[in-house]
C-alpha cells in the first residue's frame, strides 16, 4: 500500500498553468569538484568532476539566507550537461522544471548534479577500485565541497538525494547507507533493483570487448553489462579493463553472479531497514510502460510495507523518460519542500 504525503497536492495545483519566465528564475553554474574518494581508480576516470549547480532566485539578493540542497543523480550514458540543457533538447531540463515548481510554490533549494559519465558510460554510483568510490564522492566529497562553497543548511535534515534510472538506483543505494547525510530519498524509475543475470550469448558479446574504444562502440546492453562488472565485480588483477564478467568457459559463473546480486537494492534493503526508518520521506516511482522497472518498484513497495516504513510508491502512465521533466516539477520538488528543513 502506498501512502500519500499530506499537503503535496496543494503545491501542485495550477502547476501546468504556471509558466517559467523567459529567462531562468534561478542561477546556473558549472564547477569543478575534486574527488579524493575517486583517486586511484583503475578505470582512468577523472577524479575532478564537473558538477552542475542551480541556485534559487533569492540566492543572489539575500546574502544572509541559507538553503537546503537536493543532490540529483543522472542516468546511465547520460550527463549533467544534457540534464541542464547544455547539449540541446533532452527529455528533461532541470532549470525549467525547477523554475515551474518554484512558480507553483515549492520551497527554494539548491540543486546539485555531478557528472557521473565514466569510461564505462556510467558509474553506477557504487564503490569499486575500477570505477572509483562514487558512494564516498557523492555523500562526502561533493557534500563537503558544496557546504563549503555555498550558503547551505549544512545538516542532514536539509539534504535530499534523488535520481533517475541509474541515478534512481544511486539514490536508493547511497540513501540506504548514508542516513547520516540525507533525510529524503526520491528514486525516479530506478534501474537495477533486482538481481539480473544476462544470458550466455549476451555475456559472450560483452566478453569480446577488450578496449576503451570497443566500449564506446558497443550497444547499450553491452555497455550496461560492462558498467555493472566494473562497479560490482572489479578485479585489480585482470587488466586492461579490471573487472570480471559472470562468464567462465562459456558458462555463467555463480560466484560473480553473487557479487552482482549483492548490489541489487531488493537484496540489500533488508540490511538497511533501521537506516530507512530514519528518513523523513521516501518516494519512488515508474511509468506503467517502463517494463522491467515498474515491477521492481512494486516489489520494493511491498518490502517497505512489510517493515512498516512510511513511503510513497507510485505507478503512473508513461514510459522510462517521457514524464520525468513534469514529475520533477509536480512530485519531486513538492516532496522535498515538505521533507527538508528550511530556515
Amino acid at each position: 500500500m502506498t501512502r500519500l504525503l499530506g499537503g503535496i497536492a496543494a503545491l501542485t495545483l495550477g502547476v501546468f498553468a504556471a509558466q517559467a519566465a523567459a529567462e531562468n528564475l534561478g542561477h546556473y553554474e558549472r564547477i569543478d569538484v575534486p574527488g579524493p574518494a575517486l583517486e586511484g581508480n583503475l578505470g582512468g576516470n577523472d577524479t575532478v568532476r564537473k558538477v552542475s549547480v542551480y541556485l534559487p532566485p533569492s540566492y543572489g539578493r539575500d546574502p544572509d539566507r541559507r538553503y537546503p540542497v537536493i543532490y540529483l543523480l543522472h542516468g546511465f550514458t547520460d550527463s549533467d550537461e544534457r540534464w541542464f540543457g547544455l547539449e540541446g533538447e533532452h527529455f528533461v531540463n532541470v532549470p525549467s522544471a525547477v523554475d515551474a515548481a518554484w512558480e507553483a510554490g515549492a520551497g527554494e533549494v539548491i540543486i546539485v548534479m555531478p557528472n557521473a559519465f565514466t569510461r564505462f558510460w556510467g558509474s553506477m554510483y557504487s564503490s569499486s577500485v575500477t570505477t572509483g568510490n562514487w558512494e564516498g564522492y557523492v555523500a562526502e566529497d561533493l557534500v563537503a565541497h558544496v557546504d563549503a562553497r555555498y550558503r547551505t543548511l549544512a545538516k542532514r535534515e536539509s539534504r535530499g538525494i534523488a535520481g533517475h534510472s541509474m541515478g534512481g538506483y544511486g539514490a536508493l543505494r547511497i540513501g540506504m547507507k548514508r542516513p547520516d547525510v540525507f533525510s529524503g530519498i526520491y528514486a525516479m524509475s530506478p534501474c537495477c533493483m533486482a538481481p539480473n543475470v544476462p544470458d550466455v550469448e549476451a555475456l559472450t558479446a560483452a566478453a569480446a570487448v577488450q578496449t576503451a574504444e570497443q566500449v564506446a562502440t558497443a550497444d547499450f546492453g553491452v555497455k550496461a553489462m560492462l558498467a555493472s562488472a566494473a562497479a560490482w565485480s572489479p578485479n585489480p588483477a585482470n587488466p586492461p579493463l579490471y573487472y570480471d564478467l559472470p562468464l567462465d568457459d562459456g558458462r555463467v559463473d555463480p560466484d560473480v553472479v553473487a557479487l552482482w546480486a549483492a548490489n541489487a537494492p531488493l537484496a540489500m534493503v533488508h540490511q538497511y531497514i533501521p537506516a530507512l526508518k530514519e528518513y523523513e520521506a521516501i518516494h519512488f516511482d515508474a511509468g506503467d510502460r517502463d517494463f522491467g522497472i515498474v515491477q521492481t518498484v512494486h516489489r520494493l513497495d511491498a518490502v517497505l510495507d512489510a517493515y512498516g516504513i512510511e513511503h510513497v510508491a507510485e505507478e503512473y502512465e508513461g514510459d522510462h523518460v517521457n514524464r520525468v521533466h513534469e514529475r520533477i516539477t509536480t512530485k519531486l520538488m513538492p516532496m522535498f519542500t515538505e521533507a527538508l528543513a528550511f530556515e
